[in-house]
């Protein structure tokens, strides 16, 4: 592989559930458009990020006006896929 090959390919260490997660946590009246923005996708991808982390328990919506304010649930573990792939 050459190098021009290496500087085009983009490496992330968190995913992008988690990216999105933290933005929400730096603002918590983030709109859609914003999150995808700030984590490098769509507005749609965002938005269906954002309806994993209210159905798995990790954020809370509530309806602020026309905008939505998000809660994060700091009593929930976060899954450790690492283990649970090792003792399938």
């Amino acid at each position: 592989m050459s190098s021009s090959e290496d500087d085009n390919k983009t490496w992330r260490f968190l995913s992008n559930h988690t990216q999105v997660l933290l933005c929400l946590r730096r603002d918590p009246n983030a709109r859609f458009r914003d999150i995808g923005q700030s984590v490098g996708i769509t507005e749609r991808a965002a938005q269906r990020i954002v309806a994993d982390l209210i159905e798995s328990g990790y954020v809370e919506s509530e309806r602020n006006g026309r905008r939505n304010h998000y809660t994060i649930n700091t009593n929930i573990a976060p899954p450790n896929t690492a283990t649970r792939s090792a003792n399938s």
